[in-house]
């Protein structure tokens, strides 16, 4: 859900949020990306980082995940469809 809210909030006026899914090598995927409006590569290095936001205080959780440098962001999350495709 915060991919979507993340993706959402990137674009300021008008833009596209596009949601895939699919299945590989026993696993399930989806992917969000947007056509938002990009950042700064100091700030893209940083959208992993715990709490880190550059949103007004208040204003968000500060779990990253942010918007991406000038064409928008693809998430791409893969997950095994049984416990024993987990990795350490």
């Amino acid at each position: 859900m915060n991919l979507l809210v993340n993706a959402a909030q990137a674009i300021e006026t008008t833009g596209r949020i596009t949601v895939r899914s699919g299945f590989e090598n026993q696993h399930v995927w989806f992917e969000v990306l947007d056509t938002g409006m990009g950042m700064p590569e100091a700030v893209r290095k940083r959208i992993f980082e715990p709490f880190y936001t550059t949103k007004p205080v208040g204003k968000g959780t500060g779990l990253g995940l942010s918007i991406s440098y000038d064409m928008g962001t693809c998430f791409r999350l893969w997950l095994p469809l049984n416990q024993a495709n987990l990795t350490a």
